[in-house]
Protein backbone atom coordinates (compact mmCIF):
# COMPACT_ATOMS: atom_id res chain seq x y z
CA UNK A 1 0.00 0.00 0.00
CA UNK A 2 1.63 3.37 -0.92
CA UNK A 3 1.89 5.98 1.53
CA UNK A 4 -0.35 9.14 1.18
CA UNK A 5 1.64 12.18 0.44
CA UNK A 6 0.84 16.04 -0.93
CA UNK A 7 1.83 16.76 -4.45
CA UNK A 8 4.15 19.13 -2.75
CA UNK A 9 5.54 16.51 -0.29
CA UNK A 10 5.78 13.67 -2.88
CA UNK A 11 7.86 15.87 -5.58
CA UNK A 12 10.19 17.09 -2.52
CA UNK A 13 10.65 13.42 -1.20
CA UNK A 14 11.00 12.34 -5.08
CA UNK A 15 14.17 15.21 -5.34
CA UNK A 16 16.20 13.93 -2.22
CA UNK A 17 15.74 10.57 -3.02
CA UNK A 18 17.37 11.27 -6.39
CA UNK A 19 20.15 13.07 -4.48
CA UNK A 20 20.68 10.26 -2.41
CA UNK A 21 20.81 7.89 -6.11
CA UNK A 22 23.72 10.59 -7.20
CA UNK A 23 25.42 10.47 -3.76
CA UNK A 24 25.38 6.88 -3.31
CA UNK A 25 26.45 6.67 -7.41
CA UNK A 26 29.39 9.16 -6.88
CA UNK A 27 30.31 6.59 -3.57
CA UNK A 28 30.16 3.35 -5.84
CA UNK A 29 31.84 5.12 -8.89
CA UNK A 30 29.12 4.29 -10.98
CA UNK A 31 28.17 6.64 -13.92
CA UNK A 32 24.33 6.71 -14.40
CA UNK A 33 23.40 7.84 -17.93
CA UNK A 34 19.24 8.13 -16.85
CA UNK A 35 17.61 7.97 -13.73
CA UNK A 36 13.51 7.91 -13.09
CA UNK A 37 11.25 7.05 -10.82
CA UNK A 38 8.40 6.00 -12.04
CA UNK A 39 5.33 3.41 -11.40
CA UNK A 40 6.25 -0.60 -11.02
CA UNK A 41 4.13 -3.11 -10.59
CA UNK A 42 6.70 -6.04 -10.02
CA UNK A 43 9.88 -4.66 -8.38
CA UNK A 44 10.97 -1.86 -6.65
CA UNK A 45 13.78 -1.13 -9.00
CA UNK A 46 16.25 -2.05 -12.03
CA UNK A 47 18.95 -1.21 -13.99
CA UNK A 48 20.64 -1.29 -17.48
CA UNK A 49 24.58 -2.13 -18.33
CA UNK A 50 23.94 1.50 -20.37
CA UNK A 51 23.52 3.17 -16.89
CA UNK A 52 19.54 3.44 -16.97
CA UNK A 53 18.61 3.15 -13.54
CA UNK A 54 14.29 3.43 -13.07
CA UNK A 55 12.32 3.18 -9.17
CA UNK A 56 9.52 2.56 -8.33
CA UNK A 57 7.72 5.65 -7.11
CA UNK A 58 6.88 4.20 -3.77
CA UNK A 59 10.16 4.41 -2.60
CA UNK A 60 10.30 7.79 -1.55
CA UNK A 61 7.78 8.06 0.81
CA UNK A 62 9.66 5.04 2.55
CA UNK A 63 12.53 5.89 5.19
CA UNK A 64 16.13 6.25 4.12
CA UNK A 65 17.62 3.22 4.73
CA UNK A 66 15.38 1.38 2.49
CA UNK A 67 16.41 3.89 0.01
CA UNK A 68 19.54 3.06 0.39
CA UNK A 69 18.94 -0.53 0.41
CA UNK A 70 17.37 -0.34 -2.65
CA UNK A 71 19.66 2.13 -4.42
CA UNK A 72 22.82 0.43 -3.14
CA UNK A 73 21.29 -3.30 -4.49
CA UNK A 74 20.65 -1.98 -7.93
CA UNK A 75 24.10 0.18 -8.36
CA UNK A 76 26.14 -2.92 -7.71
CA UNK A 77 24.95 -4.74 -10.39
CA UNK A 78 26.81 -2.39 -12.64
CA UNK A 79 30.15 -4.10 -11.44
CA UNK A 80 28.43 -7.58 -10.21
CA UNK A 81 25.59 -8.55 -12.11
CA UNK A 82 24.17 -11.49 -9.90
CA UNK A 83 23.57 -12.13 -6.08
CA UNK A 84 26.54 -14.41 -5.16
CA UNK A 85 29.26 -13.97 -2.92
CA UNK A 86 31.06 -10.99 -3.97
CA UNK A 87 27.28 -9.38 -4.18
CA UNK A 88 26.99 -9.97 -0.67
CA UNK A 89 30.00 -9.26 0.77
CA UNK A 90 29.54 -5.44 -1.03
CA UNK A 91 26.14 -5.08 0.58
CA UNK A 92 27.53 -5.75 3.69
CA UNK A 93 30.53 -3.87 3.17
CA UNK A 94 28.38 -0.75 2.24
CA UNK A 95 25.29 -1.72 4.63
CA UNK A 96 26.12 -3.96 7.21
CA UNK A 97 23.52 -6.24 7.76
CA UNK A 98 21.47 -5.04 4.69
CA UNK A 99 19.29 -8.24 5.30
CA UNK A 100 17.04 -6.35 7.82
CA UNK A 101 16.13 -3.45 5.21
CA UNK A 102 15.34 -6.58 2.69
CA UNK A 103 12.90 -7.97 4.89
CA UNK A 104 11.47 -5.09 5.90
CA UNK A 105 10.83 -4.42 1.57
CA UNK A 106 9.15 -7.78 2.10
CA UNK A 107 6.99 -7.16 4.74
CA UNK A 108 5.65 -3.69 3.29
CA UNK A 109 4.74 -5.29 0.20
CA UNK A 110 3.55 -8.35 2.08
CA UNK A 111 6.07 -10.70 -0.14
CA UNK A 112 4.34 -9.13 -3.05
CA UNK A 113 4.69 -6.60 -5.67
CA UNK A 114 6.65 -4.15 -5.75
CA UNK A 115 9.87 -6.01 -5.01
CA UNK A 116 13.21 -5.67 -6.13
CA UNK A 117 14.04 -7.97 -9.46
CA UNK A 118 14.98 -11.51 -8.16
CA UNK A 119 17.75 -11.93 -10.44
Amino acid sequence: MKPQMTPMDADSKKTEFKQRVRHWADKLDVRIVWLGVRPMRNKWASCSIAGHLNFSDELPALKPELWDYVIVHELLHFSVPNHGKLWKSLMRAHLGEYEVHEGELMRITGDQAPQHARR
